[in-house]
């Protein structure tokens, strides 16, 4: 018998790991709960087991997910990301099962999990960071402790959720009658979101850019890193596009950060892929994030530039080979940027568009573009997931190049029914300061005229594809 491997996920994330599981010659086990009953991912697996009516807790359930690898056989889950990810419990469900969590240990996941964990053992491998503080203390303690920091350091404070992650738990704090205000509200938050209501505060580094590292580890310590990328167009705290490499042209402080990344995940006795995110301010200084302890979402720019497949890597780490690769063996090939479009209206402050059926699905194609995504024409978008539709990677020589590549594939991108980024995407494409590589975190802050644009603007694309899928049904009335 094939080996097998669940995959503890969904949409596009689920479709990219059965694939490569598939390629590795094993049989993927896919999971879902009925909201999800149409999706393309359980289509192509060769297994598909369903967990129940959801939605959401299904995919949370540690004990169901478990019970389907045992009733499947699998020897290995793969988390993805999202959901349970990095949840420590979940990697150590499967270590005392005897499955094969494909990431981290479960102590590590723990440890990188917990920030102010993070931080000091970062501190005591020398990693640069900006001043931060302990976890606060319950009641008039921590609201004390917070205000002296606030005075010792200056506002802005970044008021943080210890166990956070994805740009939730965080809030920007201006001066101390807003710092008490938002701590209860942060803990409630941090509570809700990640059963967890402890915060920390850290000092805010105005206006950085945002570079992470790539780093892979095996069994045997060996780490290298794929180079950087740069998540500095976001939106709350959530990154829209991701570009490889990041576009700092000091070479030689980014090849500085990629040895602090290596370091930090050694320090952090890493194992498997990850991410050591990293903080630039305006002066070039750089300051250590944190380690997110898994694939992410914008890995495939660093696939893109390096060549290597970095969830095959993985799966074939977790089972025990050796990294197939070494440092010297890393060589960047041009730029690559991702963008995800997402079920969503800018206009509308991003206001998520589930419900909607897409009408007309018609992507671009060509040399150098990558298109990961699960949905299709006549595809009705659940309420209650994540509204990332597909990710979009393009690829090029030069950076004007991509570019180049990126608005003809935004510009001939249509999709029907609900609204999407696409539109906002391509007056990004558009602007003058992303053409030149000029953007940090406060982007989208300084560029407001991108959120105008009419949204009918591709109309005589749409109504042309519109009709030739028309005039395509009425000649194949069995098409899919």
């Amino acid at each position: 018998m094939k080996t097998k491997i669940l995959v503890a996920n969904r949409g596009e994330i689920a479709i990219r790991l059965i694939r490569a599981i598939q390629e590795l010659n094993y049989e993927a086990v896919a999971i879902y709960e009925s909201p999800d009953k149409d999706s393309r991912h359980i289509r192509i697996a060769n297994e598909a087991i369903w967990l129940g009516n959801g939605p959401r807790c299904d995919y949370l359930n540690i004990n169901k997910i478990i019970k389907a690898a045992k009733k499947s056989g699998a020897k290995a889950i793969h988390p993805g990301y999202g959901f349970l990810a990095e949840n420590p419990d979940f990697a150590k469900a499967c270590e005392e099962n005897d499955i094969i969590f494909i990431g981290p240990s479960s102590t590590v996941i723990t440890n990188l999990g917990n920030k102010v964990i993070a931080r000091q053992i970062m501190a005591d491998a020398g990693i640069p960071m900006v001043p931060g503080s302990d976890n606060l203390a319950q009641g008039e303690e921590g609201v004390q402790t917070a205000l002296d920091f606030g005075e010792k350091y200056e506002y802005p404070i970044m008021l943080k959720a210890t166990c956070g992650g994805g740009g939730r738990g965080i809030r920007l704090i201006e001066n101390a009658e807003q710092m008490r205000e938002e701590i209860p509200i942060a803990r409630a938050e941090a509570k809700a979101a990640f059963n967890d209501d402890r915060v920390y505060l850290e000092k805010v580094v105005i206006e950085p850019k945002h570079v992470e590292v790539q780093v892979m580890a095996d069994k045997e310590g060996t780490t290298i890193h794929l180079g950087t990328r740069d998540c500095s167009i976001q939106r709350r705290n959530q990154k829209l596009i991701e570009i490889a490499p990041s576009m700092i042209g000091d070479k030689k402080l980014l090849d500085t950060i990629c040895a602090t990344a290596v370091k930090a995940a050694k320090a952090a006795n890493y194992f498997n892929a990850g991410t050591v995110e990293f903080l630039i301010d305006k002066n070039f200084n750089y300051y250590f994030m944190e380690i997110n302890t898994r694939v992410q979402v914008e890995h495939t720019v660093t696939e893109m530039v390096t060549g290597i497949d970095i969830v095959r890597t993985q799966i074939k780490l977790a089972l025990g080979k050796k990294l197939a690769f070494s440092q010297d063996d890393i060589k960047l090939r041009g730029h690559a940027i991702e963008m995800r479009i997402n079920a969503e209206d800018p206009q509308a402050d991003f206001m998520p568009e589930g419900g909607k059926t897409v009408t007309v699905y018609r992507s671009p194609g060509g040399y150098g573009v990558r298109l990961d995504g699960f949905v299709y024409q006549g595809f009705t978008i659940p309420e209650v997931y994540d509204s990332l539709l597909v990710k979009m990677t393009v690829h090029g020589f030069s950076w004007n190049e991509t570019v180049d590549r990126l608005r003809r594939c935004l510009t001939n991108f249509v999709i029907s029914g609900p609204k999407t980024t696409i539109p906002f995407y391509l007056n990004i494409a558009k602007d003058k300061d992303f053409i030149e590589g000029d953007f940090d975190t406060s982007y989208l802050d300084k560029h407001p005229d991108l959120f105008t644009y009419d949204d009918n603007a591709n109309e005589a694309s749409k109504l042309a594809n519109l009709i030739a899928e028309i005039h395509h049904r009425e000649h194949n009335p069995y098409a899919a």
